[in-house]
């Protein structure tokens, strides 16, 4: 609404005539009838004294809605911080759904690692070795897959001889109590059992 349109509603609103009006702000009726068709503009004093005839702003009497502009800028600041909020929030999911991922690898493979070590077809088998005219024997249950030994039991003579305390591989063990022996005179057997 321009300036004139503007006056004329809020003079009618107040129940003023031109000459009622013109006497307030000290001007003729001719002015208000000027300002009111659009054919000349108040200068800023008499726009003061409009504004507080009508108790508005200027800025509200020139239709200068700056509330207007406020508002728009604070709802497009609210929409932009919306989107951010919606962005982080999304940026966080992703990165807590990537770690609860690498977090169930690590569990599986873990898991994995551990059952293929531990679990598998069992096997048993022994070794009778004849050394220094005396002979031995030693048993072993282990995993066939990984070679890791469940249970052994025998003369521990052969263990101790050959310096295999430590090993914990079922191959491993068996290829070095024969080696051991074979190398010094001795002789050696496997047997698989059950």
């Amino acid at each position: 609404m321009k300036l004139g349109e503007n006056l004329f509603h809020l003079r009618k609103k107040n129940h003023l005539s031109q000459e009622e009006l013109a006497e307030k702000i000290k001007v003729t009726r001719q002015t208000i009838s000027n300002w009111e068709l659009g054919e000349t503009a108040p200068n800023p004093e008499q726009l003061k004294q409009l504004s507080k005839e009508f108790n508005i702003s200027i800025d509200e009497l020139l239709d200068n809605d700056i509330r207007k502009v406020i508002e728009e800028k604070i709802s497009n600041t609210e929409k932009l911080a919306g989107m951010i909020i919606k962005i982080l929030k999304a940026i966080g999911i992703a990165i807590l759904v990537l770690f609860m991922i690498d977090i169930f690898y690590f569990f599986l493979f873990t898991f994995v690692k551990f059952t293929n070590y531990d679990h598998g077809t069992k096997k048993k088998t022994s070794i009778r070795c004849t050394f220094h005219e005396k002979e031995y024997s030693y048993e072993l249950t282990y995993f066939e897959e990984s070679g890791k030994i469940i249970e052994s039991s025998g003369d521990s003579y052969l263990i101790h001889i050959t310096n295999t305390k430590n090993v914990d591989n079922s191959y491993q063990l068996m290829d070095q109590i024969d080696a051991y022996i074979k190398n010094n005179g001795g002789n050696c057997n496997r047997k698989d059992l059950k």
